[in-house]
Parts: structure tokens; C-alpha cells; sequence
């Protein structure tokens, strides 16, 4: 495969990742983190870009993708978790915010008063549209987005170069009121949770896959060469995009203006626009933004579909479109506050447990090790995750779990799956090792 394909299916998997709703957090980041931005946002890089470039490849280390090399753990283990995903990146928080996000880059500037009416009139219409393109989906919804994207490119990248060039001799702003100076790289690791890009690139990976073995690679190895090329395209491309909005929202300038009740990213997304190119360019960065976010939903309404009709053939695909539909507008009529809100806790349980997997099949490839050494990790952050929310929340109080060791940086599961690898691996070192076809 030559290099000309790799890019191409790096600037497709750019593509996937480069939905319009995670334009809104690397700002808001940049915002509130004033002087210590930089550790903030390497910390946001990390979850944001890295872990989403390590989990695609992750991907290729199996030829059958995370839904064959899962089963390590357990075969229910395997459809669990990516039901979880699916559901997570599809009706629960990925496909609610598309509508919010859309609503308040789209609508809200240009509404004196703004309210649930307002905002569930513009969610039917939205996935209305979204409905009709996902019920029977065509090369008509693929045409569109191979379009959208490249304009959404250059717009932001338009504002970027005209923001940069405005603020350039700017200070940072003070830190944000509750942002937390001591350990500001955590933020901004944790923060990068929200993009949710980590977890969708363990079901994006499998697109990656076949988009490669179409065009004729086969052999395990040349595959997951192939998919470090074309995975570092996109996290390149990604990190260029999400440093420099971060940069624009540390150091601009609102003049007194006030964000009410408004999302901060895009709050601040839109007054960049209009500072930059007049009201001009708060309409067209609005009506760019509601058609990719039209698009990202169509896209993942169909991923989420076609897996659900794969593990429940008896279902039609029809059917699933329809519920997943009717959930993500029930659910975005929340806001986009609260989609953001409610997502955040789910998203602590999802990550370490995705991040763990993805480590652990790294490591038992190159270093081959027993079934127990993948099972006993992933079952002991599990727990250690869903103990930790239940304790960060105060739900419960677990206060002994504060002592563990990097829990002040939201980093205690890290610890669990080094100690959880090493007693499954000297407990089952004398079983089979495990291969990965």
C-alpha cells in the first residue's frame, strides 16, 4: 500500500474523530486553565489523541479487531464491553450532544431568549433529517460528508490563523474559580475524556481494518503498519486543530461579555468567529457546525445500527435506527450541560477500563503472556473505577480509597492493572499463552 493510501485513510479516520462536538472543549480548557495551560492541554492530547491513535492500532494487533481479541478476558466480556461502547459514542451522550451542540453554535447566537421549546423544536427537525438519512443509508450521506469536512477544515483553520494573529500578544487569563492549579495536566486528562475519542476508536478500528484489507493487505503485520500510517495522520491532525483552539481560548479577550447559561467551548467558538470575521462569521461557522453535527449523527446512528442488527440479527436494522433515534432526541432535550454532566461519570468507569485493555493487548503481544494476566486487571480496575466514582460523587462514602496511590490524579487504576498483570501472570505462567490471530 503506498503512502497516497495511507493518507487518504488517515484523513478518513480524521474525519470520523473530527466531529464538530469536540471542537467545544479545548477551548473551554484553554479558558479556564490561564497560566498553567500547557500541562493542561498535553494532559487533554493524551486522552484526546494519543489513546485514540493507540486504541486504532490496538485494533489491528487481532485480524478479527477488538470483538475477537476481547475475548481474552471472556467471550461475554467481549460483547458487553462493546455493547457499552456502541451505546456510549451512539443514543447515550455522542449522538444527544451532536443535536446540542449544533443548537447552540447554530440557533442561540442569534436568539434573544432561547428555552426548552425552542430547543425541542430545533431537536425534531434535526433528527428528522437525521432519520430519513439513516433509514436507508447511501452514498448521498457519504458524498456529504467527504464534502462537509474539508470545508469545516479550512473554516476552522481560517479562524485559527485570523484568532492566533489577534490574540498573538495576549496574556493568558487567570485561572478559572475551581480549576485545579495543582495538578492541572489530570484536568486536562481527564477533560479529553468528554471527546469520547479513546472509546470510539475501538469502534472505529474495524473500518479502519477493512478500509486497508481493501485494498490488499492481508498479512497481520503489514496491517497494523498500515494503521500506524494512517493513525498518525490523523493524530497529527487532531493535535495541530485541538492545541491551537486551546491556545485561543487561553488568551482571548471577551470584554466583559458573559457566558449565562451558555456551553463555554462554544460559547467562546462563537465569539471568537465574530470577533474574528464580524457577524458574518458566527452564520457561517453555525450553519458548517449544524450539518457536520447532522452528519456525525447520521454516521454513528448507522455504526450503532449495523452492530446491534450484527449481534441481534432477529432485529431489523430499520428498527434499531428507529429507537436509537427516538433516544438520542428524548435525551438531548436535557441540554448540552447536562448531556456533558451526565456523561462524565459513565465515562470514568469506560475509560480505564478501555485504556487498560488497550495497554494489556499491547503488552501480550509483544511480551506473550497467560489468560489470567489480561483477566485479573481488567476485573480489578473495573471494580476500582466504579468504587471510585461511586466515591468522587459521594454517593457513598468510600474514604479509604484516597489513599490509594494516584488517586489525587484521578491515575489509582494505573497502579491496580500493573499489580492485577503481575500476579495473573505469575499465577498462570506455567498456562498456554496467549496468541492473537
Amino acid at each position: 500500500m503506498n503512502f497516497k493510501h495511507s493518507i487518504i485513510i488517515g484523513f478518513m479516520l480524521f474525519a470520523m474523530f473530527f466531529g464538530a462536538g469536540n471542537l467545544i472543549f479545548p477551548p473551554g480548557l484553554g479558558f479556564q486553565s490561564g497560566e498553567y495551560f500547557w500541562m493542561a492541554i498535553i494532559g487533554f492530547v493524551i486522552t484526546g489523541v494519543g489513546l485514540p491513535l493507540v486504541g486504532v492500532i490496538a485494533g489491528s494487533i487481532s485480524q478479527g479487531g477488538y470483538r475477537e481479541s476481547l475475548k481474552v478476558v471472556h467471550p461475554a466480556f467481549a460483547v458487553i464491553f462493546m455493547v457499552v461502547i456502541y451505546l456510549a459514542i451512539g443514543p447515550f451522550f455522542a449522538i444527544p450532544r451532536t443535536a446540542t451542540t449544533a443548537y447552540e453554535m447554530s440557533l442561540m447566537p442569534f436568539m434573544d431568549g432561547t428555552g426548552w421549546v425552542s430547543l425541542l423544536i430545533f431537536s425534531i427537525v434535526f433528527f428528522t433529517i437525521v432519520f430519513l438519512l439513516s433509514y436507508n443509508p447511501s452514498r448521498m450521506v457519504d458524498n456529504i460528508g467527504r464534502f462537509l469536512t474539508p470545508v469545516l477544515l479550512v473554516t476552522i483553520v481560517a479562524l485559527i490563523i485570523k484568532a492566533i494573529m489577534m490574540y498573538i500578544s495576549n496574556d493568558p487569563g487567570a485561572p478559572a474559580e475551581g480549576f485545579d492549579t495543582t495538578a492541572p495536566f489530570s484536568v486536562g486528562f481527564t477533560e479529553g475524556y468528554l471527546t469520547m475519542d479513546a472509546i470510539a476508536a475501538i469502534a472505529f478500528s474495524v473500518i479502519v481494518l477493512n478500509s486497508i484489507r481493501d485494498l490488499g493487505v492481508s498479512s497481520r503485520k503489514e496491517l497494523l503498519i498500515e494503521t500506524v500510517k494512517a493513525s498518525s495522520i490523523a493524530a497529527l491532525l487532531l493535535g495541530i486543530i485541538y492545541v491551537s483552539l486551546g491556545w485561543i481560548g487561553n488568551r482571548v479577550d471577551l470584554g466583559g461579555e458573559q457566558v449565562d447559561d451558555q456551553n463555554l467551548g462554544t460559547f467562546l467558538l462563537t465569539f471568537v468567529a465574530d470577533d474574528s470575521f464580524g457577524q458574518f462569521g458566527a452564520i457561517l461557522l453555525g450553519v458548517i457546525v449544524a450539518v457536520a453535527c447532522i452528519t456525525t449523527a447520521t454516521g454513528l446512528i448507522v455504526a450503532v445500527s449495523e452492530y446491534f442488527n450484527s449481534i441481534l440479527p432477529k432485529i431489523s436494522y430499520e428498527k434499531f435506527v428507529v429507537v436509537f433515534t427516538l433516544i438520542s432526541l428524548v435525551l438531548a432535550n436535557q441540554g448540552l450541560t447536562q448531556v456533558i454532566q451526565t456523561s462524565v461519570p459513565v465515562l470514568y468507569i469506560i475509560y480505564p477500563i478501555a485504556m487498560t485493555s488497550v495497554a494489556l493487548l499491547f503488552l501480550t503481544y509483544f511480551v506473550p503472556s497467560p489468560r489470567l494476566s489480561f483477566q485479573l486487571p481488567v476485573a480489578l480496575v473495573i471494580i476500582t473505577s466504579i468504587l471510585s466514582v461511586i466515591h468522587r460523587n459521594g454517593w457513598m462514602d468510600l474514604g479509604w480509597i484516597e489513599n490509594m496511590p494516584l488517586f489525587a490524579n484521578s491515575f489509582e487504576w494505573i497502579p491496580v492493572m500493573i499489580i492485577g498483570y503481575i500476579i495473573g501472570y505469575l499465577i498462570g505462567m506455567k498456562h498456554e499463552k496467549v496468541k492473537y490471530s
